[in-house]
């Protein structure tokens, strides 16, 4: 938007614009949002619409940054993990597993099922939590230096 439009907008602006109409797939139903933020050029207050195919090009170099970082992560697991995740799939978590449209794509690129979490916003600070509380167990299997914890 600062790119393309001269209009800053803020953060929670910024996260009202990936919840509401980005996607990282494409659609059949291209959806509008009225944006507020600040014309960087003459300093005022600007209102201008914006819609989901736009988001979705501006989105496209970090949605590309996630799929490289899943296949890399694919390349590397071991045989026997990769054969499980072939057959179960993949789990998203975390903020960005909520845009619209990045099951399927990573579905699409990988042809594996892929999964939202069941809390996607919370569970991985959920199973830090779990993990810190079994550090004995969690010492059997790092692959880390015993001495981190």
């Amino acid at each position: 938007i600062k790119k393309v439009y001269n209009l800053l907008v803020g953060d929670r602006t910024a996260e009202d614009i990936k919840i509401e109409i980005g996607t990282a797939f494409e659609t059949d139903e291209e959806r509008e949002m009225e944006i507020r933020g600040r014309d960087l050029v003459r300093g005022l207050p600007k209102t201008l619409t914006i819609n989901s195919k736009e988001i979705r090009e501006a989105l496209a170099d970090p949605v590309a940054s996630i799929m490289d970082a899943i296949k890399v992560t694919l390349e590397k697991t071991p045989p026997e993990l990769a054969a499980d995740i072939m057959n179960k799939g993949i789990v998203m978590s975390g903020g960005g597993a909520l845009l619209n449209g990045l099951d399927k794509l990573v579905s699409q690129e990988t042809g594996m099922p892929v999964y939202l979490a069941e809390d996607p916003l919370d569970c991985v600070v959920l199973g830090v939590g779990k993990t810190l509380s079994e550090l004995e167990l969690l010492r059997r299997v790092a692959v880390v230096p015993q001495k981190m914890f």
